[in-house]
């Protein structure tokens, strides 16, 4: 069943076939991404105005919403042209004054005839003593009063578009909504106290009080759930895609990998060997490996990938680590190779700068198999790069490359197992919205050796009780990094302010002293200049961002970030995260232009109090929403439009195990379940899930 069920058509209907959206209100709707009656449905209120009808206004505290019924007693026009225009009204204990400042006499002398009865509805407010409501939102006969809802829903407005036009839209639409059958798994729904679909909808769209808007409400929390369940059954189809397809059984027998770990001067940790485990079991299973391993700032991801590669390679296979940059390249190169060639084995490195002979080398012996692991920048998914036999790739820092690319790095082996590392602590409630289809493992604690690292905040008052403090440290043969600030949004701006900080620097602690690494330079310039400060010749490297992810000193010791204000959360940690490698003592400055605003006050005061990556992702989570975390352009995460991810974890992942079981249940959703859940799907949009389904 790959076409859209019929009893969904009127939902996708556009929103213009809806009473009361004409042209205009079309086209501004459309930037509240309301272009169909389905999107009205899943657009609900944010609150809720009582209505209900009052005997009286005595007593009544200023500011409430008041419905009643009075009689009209006179009308008082004002001496000057568009001045205040009142009517006098009695309800039943006390005379109040109806208050308008546009609209002429007559007009109001037809809708407030002398004498008469009406029901009214406005804000009560308070002026010089006197009671009185300004501009009526409801004026109307008493035979016409049913009109005025009881409880009416506040929804979302833009420029064009009324409270009224939303109101009217959205009760037609409800009126179109069908009757579904149930996708859900009945215990959970009975253990929830969740209503049925269609229920759910028209509870949330006539809420009776405060309590039913808020995400708290079960009609809320089912919808919720529904696009969180339709998300995680499309990750759960595409892993269920990936799983039948068939993969080589990597079994490695432990001679390389006890090889490398004798040859280490610690042991690693229980996050570290718990993870080698997992992906070991992954690569022996007959089915495809996608893993993700996570890991905090320097909790050894490095050597977790290499035990990954030696089991391909003590298999019969080979591997490749992909970095996203020339620099992290060579430095896994620098960090794999001396271990791996202690166990025997042929290491190389292939990035976009080998030419003529030596790539033409390097690519036979890779495709013979000779090669045993290969570390490479996006180099490797050119054609010409063939494998003799590729078990396992790994990629590190998996948010710089697309879905795309990997897909491409999958097609390079038969059936490659891949391992994703991100630096990037995300929190458990995203990693599930954005990896649900992969297995994760997590690396929660530190190797031994690494020394905490000191955070202090510095105003930028103290620059140069800073800059006294590197020529100490410098003279000591210590190195430091100061980052420079992140200037708009272009590099090129970003340079020269990195060059003018640079000179300033070298005038201050002499020539020779200090390097310059920013993303304007040349790649060989910007090679030879982290060579110098890794070789130590360089005391201070002055930097943009570039140096944010994966670069490994562990003499250098000190951290300053320039206008750390301007960073967000995550990088201020993964750039702390590149001191404190050693066993000196480190420090990280946070140099701020005074005054600090709230926001960066709490962001620079988080990093000072603590190191755990992930408490920082949680916070950062709270601050700035998941789409900001994650890089909306390519975090891929859905646009829900009533889940919210940031604070509903535990939905999520009761989401993830449904969706899973369900499957697994129910392979094809051919059941009843099943087929329900193909319509919630249909519903949803999750488009890509459907042709999964087809494809299958």
């Amino acid at each position: 069943m790959s076409t859209r069920p019929q009893r969904l058509f009127p939902l996708f209907a556009e929103v213009d076939t809806l009473p009361g959206v004409g042209p205009k209100s079309k086209k501004a709707l459309a930037g509240m991404g309301i272009s169909r009656v389905r999107d009205m449905l899943y657009t609900l209120p944010h609150g809720v105005v009582d209505r209900r009808r009052r005997d009286t206004v005595q007593g009544v505290a200023p500011g409430t919403m008041v419905t009643v019924e009075v009689t009209v007693k006179r009308h008082r026009g004002s001496s000057r042209p568009g001045g205040p225009y009142r009517v006098e009204v009695e309800d039943a204990q006390i005379d109040f004054t109806l208050m308008f400042f546009r609209g002429g006499g007559k007009w109001l002398e037809q809708q407030l005839p002398t004498g008469q009865r009406r029901v009214i509805s406005g804000k009560l407010e308070h002026f010089d003593g006197m009671a009185q409501i300004v501009h009526p939102d409801y004026i109307l006969r008493p035979d016409e009063a049913g009109e005025i809802p009881e409880f009416e829903p506040i929804y979302p407005l833009t420029a064009g578009v009324t409270q009224r036009v939303m109101g009217k839209a959205a009760e037609a639409a409800l009126a179109r909504a069908p009757a579904l059958d149930e996708w859900m798994d009945g215990t959970l729904v009975a253990q929830e106290g969740w209503p049925a679909w269609k229920d759910a909808m028209e509870a949330a769209h006539r809420p009776k009080g405060a309590a039913e808007v808020s995400e708290t409400a079960p009609a809320r929390r089912r919808l919720a759930y529904d696009e969180l369940f339709a998300h995680q059954l499309t990750l759960a189809l595409a892993r269920a895609g990936r799983q039948a397809k068939p993969g080589i059984a990597s079994v490695g027998d432990g001679r390389l990998q006890r090889a490398v770990l004798d040859e280490l001067p610690y042991t690693p940790t229980g996050a570290q060997t718990r993870a080698v485990s997992e992906i070991a079991g992954d690569m022996a299973a007959p089915r495809r490996m996608n893993r993700l391993l996570q890991g905090d700032v320097g909790a050894g991801k490095t050597l977790v990938a290499l035990m990954a590669l030696l089991i391909a390679v003590e298999a019969g296979g080979q591997g490749v680590l992909m970095a996203p940059t020339e620099i992290l390249a060579r430095q896994h190169f620098g960090a794999l190779a001396p271990l791996a060639e202690a166990a025997g084995l042929r290491v190389e490195l292939l990035t976009g700068r080998d030419k003529g002979a030596d790539r033409a080398a390097k690519l036979a012996a890779i495709a013979e198999g000779d090669v045993h692991i290969l570390v490479g920048t996006h180099a490797v998914f050119q054609d010409e790069v063939q494998f003799g036999d590729l078990r396992l790739t790994v990629i590190d820092e998996q948010h710089r490359f697309g879905v795309n690319e990997r897909a491409r790095l999958g097609a390079k082996g038969a059936a490659v197992d891949v391992l994703v590392m991100s630096a990037t602590p995300i929190p458990r409630s995203l990693s599930l919205t954005q990896y649900g289809d992969m297995e994760i493992s997590v690396l929660d604690e530190k190797p031994p050796g690494r020394t905490p690292v000191t955070t202090a905040m510095v105003s930028a008052e103290r620059m140069d009780a800073v800059v006294e403090r590197l020529r100490a440290a410098v003279a000591e043969g210590r190195q430091c990094y100061w980052v420079c600030p992140l200037v708009e949004e272009s590099e090129i701006t970003a340079a020269t302010a990195a060059e003018e900080r640079f000179k300033r620097l070298r005038a201050a602690l002499g020539e020779g002293r200090v390097g310059l690494v920013h993303g304007q330079l040349r790649p060989d310039e910007k090679d030879a200049a982290m060579a110098r400060f890794v070789a130590g010749e360089t005391g201070v490297l002055v930097a943009t961002t570039v140096i944010e992810v994966g670069v490994d000193v562990p003499n250098a010791s000190i951290m300053v970030i320039e206008q750390a204000e301007r960073f967000g959360l995550a990088q201020l940690h993964q750039l702390r995260g590149r001191v404190g490698r050693g066993a000196v003592e480190s420090t990280c400055i946070l140099m701020y232009q005074p005054p600090l605003g709230e926001t960066a006050r709490t962001r620079l005061t988080t990093l000072r109090e603590t190191e755990d990556g992930f408490r920082i992702a949680e916070v950062d989570l709270e601050m700035r929403g998941a789409g900001d975390v994650l890089g909306t352009a390519q975090s891929g995460l859905p646009k829900f439009r009533i889940a919210d991810v940031e604070r509903m974890g535990a939905l999520a992942e009761l989401a993830q195990s449904d969706a899973r079981t369900l499957l697994e249940l129910d392979p094809a959703l051919e059941g009843k379940r099943g087929t329900a859940a193909r319509g919630l799907l249909w519903l949803t949009e999750q488009d890509r899930a459907i042709r999964l389904l087809s494809v299958g």
